[in-house]
């Protein structure tokens, strides 16, 4: 069932929203060679407790960590670790879940670890890109699908794919709800998106081919063909004054004025 949030709902979303953005903005002052995942996610653990939050993904299913840190070909749900360090040319995925008060915001940002690839640095900045190009759908009276097919759409255009086996979703009180919203879809179909409806739009896209694997561990979730990958997200929800990103960092909103 999709509820649609009211504006004290949506408030609260906010204040989770500013910690995940603070986040992304304490933690990728670290992101560098030598760096372990684990390190990445004892700072967020950090800034997250500290301003008040919890963490929805510890315990998760029994997840071990408070967020999720991928590295290359993971796709998804890297488990931090002591053993995984960063090396010059990495890309990194930071993904983290804030509950302010009982209400989630959820967002991912690729960050580059030193000097990257041409071929590397497109791959985050086109990923981030068909966000964009996704959010243009989300308004009253189109469809989930429509958002999903704009991801697809730009992503091909470049050679990549996007992932068949894993989607954004709905967010509120909890951080998965309906419903949800695939990197990829048909113009036209799906639920229908109205004024208090509040999403997580996550592209999750391949190098490569879209096949994936999880690992033994039973959360890390890799690229079949051992290309690299890339993610981006953020929380949005749809108000009577149009389209809102919750996540942004402070240097985001200044170049996203419209979406603030």
């Amino acid at each position: 069932m999709i509820t649609l949030k009211s504006s004290r709902e949506i408030e609260l979303m906010k204040q989770a929203g500013k910690v995940v953005a603070k986040v992304f903005e304490t933690c990728g002052a670290i992101i560098k060679p030598g760096v372990s995942t684990f390190e990445i996610n004892e700072l967020a653990e950090k800034v997250i407790t500290e301003n008040g939050c919890t963490g929805p993904c510890k315990g998760y299913y029994e997840y071990p960590a408070m967020t999720c840190v991928s590295v290359n070909n993971v796709l998804i749900h890297g488990i931090p670790s002591k053993k995984i360090i960063l090396r010059e040319g990495d890309i990194v995925s930071l993904d983290v879940v804030a509950n302010y008060k009982g209400y989630c915001a959820d967002a991912t940002r690729t960050f580059e670890v030193g000097i990257c690839k041409d071929s590397v640095k497109q791959l985050v900045r086109v990923t981030r890109e068909s966000f964009f190009e996704g959010i243009k759908y989300f308004k009253e009276g189109n469809h989930v699908g429509d958002i999903s097919h704009a991801i697809e759409a730009y992503v091909n255009k470049f050679g990549y794919s996007v992932t068949r086996d894993a989607t954004g979703h709905g967010i509120g009180s909890s951080m998965h709800e309906d419903p949800a919203v695939p990197c990829y879809g048909k113009e036209g179909t799906g639920p229908s998106i109205k004024v208090g409806m509040a999403l997580a739009i996550e592209p999750m896209v391949l190098e490569g081919k879209y096949q994936t694997r999880i690992l033994p561990d039973g959360w890390t979730t890799v690229s079949k063909d051992g290309k690299l990958t890339c993610h981006y997200e953020n929380t949005v929800v749809l108000t009577e004054e149009g389209l809102k990103i919750i996540t942004l960092t402070e240097e985001e909103s200044k170049e996203l004025k419209q979406y603030v």
